[in-house]
């Protein structure tokens, strides 16, 4: 297990105009974070269905890492004479390829931690260039082969490059190396050592892959923990509580307060990465809203993005039910913020009667959105709080269920049975 902690605004200036820039910039590198998932179109392979045991490690919320995605830290390297590197990634569902920052770092982005050393570790190898992984998995996982280089004829090495849509990027040696998640050691994983590394990573050492080909880590576990994962997204902002990251199947762990409810996990040929799935209606505060946009098919479901995007018809649905409940209640308007156009100023309110968004998924099952998922906090007073989600700019594009809208919910990927899991659960660990 891996624990997850949600941000604190703690962490943010409190200084109203410095709070608002440094709001305006986490919320623009997530819509170009959504933006460049409109562009992905790799071809990757397909996860292992091996069954197995489980691992559970924790995941926090990454916002004093400047980012408003989760982290987690994992162990790499280390051996008989000294311990692993603890190393602070985002936990991406929309990626593959792991890499974290390396020693010696041409290009590299400040990060909290020490860079990670290949030198201090006894275990670390990197990939050769007639190997499996620097062909055909790494272009499934990138995009693009390795390529190879070579400093004597025993060092022989693969070298890979990874760009992100949004302008990110990080390159570097891939290599393997000991994974310590939680308990758990995993010889011989295959990630990235980047030697050169740009874009909106925020302070973390890198990034840990989920997505679906022969790389990412559900792939290279996928004998011992069966393909299968599940998260769960704090809400609070205490330091002391944490969410958790489950590798496997196993539910004993699980604290969900309802049962968990299944979906068709559905593959899209020209995105194959990503885990979608089928919306078939939505409702606000228990009012069914109709759209032309309802029912769509490949709704993204993402952990690297923040704010759910909808479908233009869909969104505008949902916030004209939403401002019709919310303003009976008398809560007065407020201006927009970055892309967050339905705001209010909630000052003077003790307590707040939320609407909550319910997404019917294929199948039958229902997700609600939790109440601490329906409005962004953008001044500490209350003067500007706004509705937490956004409006695609053409119905054609991709919708995407962001982590905002998941905190507090049980959310299982069985890779395996091709189906995705929603439960209610406190996801605040003491």
């Amino acid at each position: 297990m891996l624990q997850l902690k949600h941000h604190s605004f703690t962490a943010t200036p409190d200084e109203p105009a410095a709070r608002d820039r440094y709001l305006r910039r986490l919320l623009a590198a997530d819509e170009a974070r959504a933006n460049s998932l409109q562009l992905h179109n790799n071809n990757r392979a397909a996860a292992s269905t091996t069954q197995s045991r489980s691992a559970e490690v924790p995941l926090t919320s990454g916002i004093s890492f400047q980012t408003l995605n989760y982290v987690t830290t994992i162990g790499l390297g280390g051996s008989s004479g000294s311990a692993a590197t603890n190393l602070t990634v985002i936990v991406d569902t929309g990626s593959d390829l792991t890499w974290v920052q390396c020693k010696p770092c041409s290009v590299c982005y400040a990060q909290r931690d020490p860079l990670f050393d290949p030198a201090g570790s006894a275990t670390y190898a990197a990939v050769r260039c007639n190997a499996s992984a620097c062909a055909a998995s790494l272009k499934a996982a990138t995009g693009t082969p390795g390529s190879c280089a070579t400093t004597g004829a025993s060092n022989e090495k693969c070298y890979y490059a990874l760009a992100y849509g949004d302008g990110s990027f990080s390159r570097g040696v891939l290599a393997t190396d000991t994974l310590a998640l939680g308990g758990a050691r995993l010889d011989g994983f295959v990630f990235g050592c980047g030697l050169s590394n740009r874009g909106l990573f925020g302070g973390t050492a890198g990034l840990m892959g989920l997505g679906r080909t022969e790389l990412s880590l559900v792939s290279q576990t996928a004998s011992r923990y069966g393909g299968a994962f599940s998260y769960c997204l704090p809400a609070t902002t205490s330091g002391d509580a944490a969410g958790s990251l489950s590798l496997g199947g196993d539910a004993s762990s699980y604290r969900n307060t309802t049962p968990v409810a299944y979906t068709r996990m559905i593959a899209d040929p020209a995105q194959p990465p990503f885990y979608f799935l089928n919306v078939t209606g939505a409702a606000v505060g228990g009012t069914p809203v109709s759209a032309a946009g309802l029912g769509a098919s490949n709704v993204l479901i993402d952990s690297g993005t923040v704010i759910t995007r909808l479908a233009p018809s869909v969104y505008r649905a949902v916030r004209a039910e939403f401002t019709r409940q919310f303003g009976a209640a008398g809560y007065q308007a407020a201006p927009g913020f970055s892309i967050l156009d339905t705001c209010y100023d909630l000052t003077g309110h003790d307590e707040v009667k939320v609407p909550l968004l319910t997404l019917r998924l294929e199948g039958g099952a229902d997700v609600t959105v939790d109440a601490t998922g329906m409005l962004f906090v953008v001044r500490k007073d209350g003067s500007q709080v706004c509705l937490a989600m956004a409006s695609l700019s053409y119905e054609d594009q991709t919708p995407i269920i962001g982590n905002y809208q998941q905190k507090n919910k049980r959310v299982v990927y069985d890779t395996a049975g091709s189906r995705l899991g929603f439960a209610d659960e406190d996801c605040s660990y003491v």
